[in-house]
């Protein structure tokens, strides 16, 4: 998350107080992402550094100084707001990345594993539905924020469900084989080494 961009998004409608910024910040994303003050000071005297924003007082950031963006900050702004999110190479995730390691451990029940995540996982989408059921028709930003988790957990319990079919489909594997293969060494594609 670019909190420096999220500040000059809040700039853009006019000069603010650093505090003024944290709170709206918190406000707008639902209080789901706390943020410390001095990372907004930090950031604002970063932005100032680069042409982004102009303090309105002197003396540089502080509580008692107003805040505006630049013509740069708007075009910074505009620039981010159009750049689609980086995807590739595909994030660490530490769900596949366990059950990566846990298809060459021996003795574990790999089907039983990803249930447990799956269970997991299904009570914490009942705990966001029941949320969403709790939530104020003009909690607009909170409600966003609960989509956002439920259909990020949504699609981690489908790959769970495609892993598993998956992992069912395999031929058992033998005490021989040798579980520390050597590394391939291929081509890229989208950032995943085939």
């Amino acid at each position: 998350m670019s909190i420096r961009h999220a500040l000059l998004a809040l700039l853009s409608e006019g000069p603010k107080y650093g505090l003024q910024l944290r709170q709206e910040f918190e406000s707008r994303t639902g209080e789901v992402w706390p943020l410390n003050v001095g990372q907004v000071y930090t950031t604002l005297q970063r932005l100032e550094r680069d042409g982004l924003v102009e303090s309105e007082g002197p003396g540089g950031a502080g509580p008692q100084n107003a805040f505006t963006i630049t013509p740069a900050g708007s075009d910074e702004l505009s620039e981010w707001l159009r750049t689609p999110p980086d995807v590739i190479p595909p994030p660490r995730d530490g769900l596949v990345i366990k059950v990566l390691v846990a298809m060459r451990v021996p003795g574990v029940d790999l089907p039983a594993l990803l249930q447990v995540h799956r269970r997991h996982l299904v009570q914490a989408m009942q705990e966001y539905t029941r949320l969403k059921s709790e939530l104020a028709e003009g909690e607009v930003e909170l409600s966003l924020v609960v989509d956002s988790e439920l259909f990020r957990i949504e699609a981690i319990v489908r790959w769970l469900d495609t892993a598993d079919a998956r992992l069912k489909r395999l031929p058992a594997r033998t005490a021989s084989e040798d579980p520390t293969s050597a590394p391939r060494v291929g081509r890229k594609i989208a950032g995943l080494r085939r």
